[in-house]
């Protein structure tokens, strides 16, 4: 048995209605500098949160790099430990002693060296900062 059919009755739009809808006022945008907030907000935390910090090691590292001398302890960034023997820092060149019983020697750039470990201690010993 088919379902009955049911006139769906709209009620016809007059002028008066169009004429409400249109007279309605715009939403009122906020002023410029508000609008511009939350990109400044996120610019702001961009440098707190990434480049300063990322700024401060940078400045760390340079300034142990610069004070590296000879018998110092190390570790290079490939985790190589060794011993500086000679710092030419104008070629960006630093001589370790890896084994002392053999000579063994290793010739690593300045920017290789992670950390520094001690004046020729051990490898548990950290440099004071």
């Amino acid at each position: 048995m088919p379902l009955p059919v049911v006139p769906v009755v709209t009620p016809p739009l007059t002028a008066s209605v169009c004429l409400a809808q249109a007279a309605a006022p715009p939403a009122e945008r906020p002023p410029l500098p508000f609008q511009l907030l939350p990109l400044v907000a996120i610019a702001a935390a961009a440098y707190l949160l990434l480049f300063r910090p990322e700024r401060e090691r940078l400045r760390k590292q340079q300034s142990m790099l610069a004070g590296l001398k000879k018998n110092d302890r190390v570790v290079t960034s490939s985790g190589i430990y060794g011993t500086v023997a000679s710092v030419d820092a104008g070629v960006d060149k630093v001589v370790l002693r890896v084994d002392e019983s053999a000579n063994v020697k290793l010739t690593v750039t300045v920017a290789s060296i992670a950390r520094i470990l001690g004046d020729g201690g051990e490898a548990g010993e950290s440099k004071p900062s």
